[in-house]
């Protein structure tokens, strides 16, 4: 009598993955390279490196085996911060390869008018999510000189008006005399032209400058008639 004994198969299955976390995973293959069919566990899972089961149906000669696959972290990319800057400043170009060495893309296209939000995508194949940074665009403020010419001997104001409301520090020249130093306003009785920049305490930005000339009043002529 001949007893046959067929030795258990080890069944070998392709390699699956590595993966990033959240990918999308096909189901695995329930026949082996060797044909043998059967079943996997636990299920699937795309956020942890997992190893799964695989037990061969009844009734052939196969061992059960085990196949790992590795699921990668994203890495969220991180940057330098950015800004703030007036408005109207040059801004270089954002950095296209992140501190981790994720690199990628930005959108929108970079504005130096407006605080605005911009989107860091990743190049395809990284394990990366997508980053979001903003740059703080400060206005630009204005000033306005007004004054006004004087008769000899006499004075007039000179007076700076700003916008936004804001605090500010004022940087006068003037044609002579003693400078009136970081005020809006002051009473002269000198002519000629007072020019004058404003520079916000807050965010350090500075206006372009604007002046105004005192000049001498035309004086009225008397005119004596003799009498009829």
């Amino acid at each position: 009598l001949t007893i046959t004994i067929t030795p258990n198969v080890t069944p070998t299955f392709s390699s699956v993955g590595p993966f990033c976390s959240g990918a999308t995973i096909n189901a695995l293959p329930t026949t082996s390279n060797e044909g043998i069919t059967g079943t996997w566990s636990p299920v699937l899972d795309n956020t942890a490196t997992t190893t799964y089961t695989f037990t061969p149906t009844a009734g052939q000669c196969a061992t059960t085996t085990t196949l790992t696959i590795t699921i990668t972290p994203n890495v969220t990319p991180t940057f330098s911060s950015v800004g703030p800057f007036c408005s109207g400043a040059t801004i270089n170009a954002l950095p296209t390869t992140s501190n981790e060495g994720i690199t990628g893309t930005w959108s929108p296209v970079l504005d130096n008018t407006a605080t605005t939000t911009y989107t860091f995508t990743p190049t395809a194949g990284q394990c990366a999510t997508i980053a979001q940074t903003t740059i703080i665009i400060n206005s630009t403020p204005t000033v306005s000189v007004t004054c006004s010419n004087i008769c000899i001997g006499s004075t007039t104001t000179v007076s700076a008006t700003t916008s936004p409301v804001g605090v500010y520090s004022f940087v006068w020249t003037v044609p002579s005399g003693p400078n009136p130093g970081n005020v809006n306003s002051f009473v002269t009785g000198i002519t000629g032209t007072y020019s004058v920049f404003i520079t916000d305490t807050t965010t350090n930005c500075v206006s372009t400058i604007d002046n105004c000339t005192i000049g001498i009043q035309a004086q009225p002529s008397v005119i004596f008639l003799s009498p009829p």
